[in-house]
């Protein structure tokens, strides 16, 4: 079942979910008042302290990250359940199609296929990687995206099963 909430409106996942998604979006034009959503932020650390599985991508990767600078350089603390500080201030192109192979095995599947189209730029990044990605001509990108136990996240957006 799916049940839709809005960390917008200050509102928390329901007490008994199984998993979390925050999708992508834009929460750098929102970044003040995601950042004062105090009960979003009790209701996620509630998900992940009873296991929930959580995952964000892109916009919602940076929401779980510790900070988030806005395009004036201000910075936003954020949910911090991911060691990540992104910014919209330093901002630089990331566009292509990913082939985004889990560092060790997830709970809901594989190899995926899928894209990144964002302009935030990662200050900091620690902990144990994601995946790693490969770009739609074979090209080795690196590690992508964090986990910390049922926490998991990237600014790469899964399309299908690869």
């Amino acid at each position: 079942e799916i049940i839709p909430f809005s960390p917008f409106a200050d509102e928390p996942p329901a007490p008994d979910a199984d998993a979390v998604f925050l999708p992508g979006g834009y929460p750098e034009l929102h970044a003040a008042p995601l950042a004062a959503a105090a009960r979003f932020a009790r209701g996620m650390h509630a998900a992940r302290d009873r296991g929930a599985a959580i995952h964000g991508e892109c916009g919602g990767y940076m929401v779980l990250g510790g900070g988030m600078v806005d395009a004036d350089g201000a910075r936003h603390a954020m949910l911090g359940l991911l060691d990540v500080e992104t910014s919209f201030a330093q901002r630089r192109l990331h566009l292509g199609y990913r082939h985004m192979t889990p560092c060790a095995p997830l709970p809901w599947g594989g190899a995926f296929r899928g894209h990144e189209f964002h302009y935030a730029t990662t200050l900091g990044e620690r902990g144990d990687p994601l995946f790693t990605l490969r770009d739609s001509m074979d090209t080795d990108l690196g590690t992508a995206g964090l986990r910390s136990g049922t926490v998991t996240g990237s600014f790469a957006h899964i399309v299908e099963p690869a």
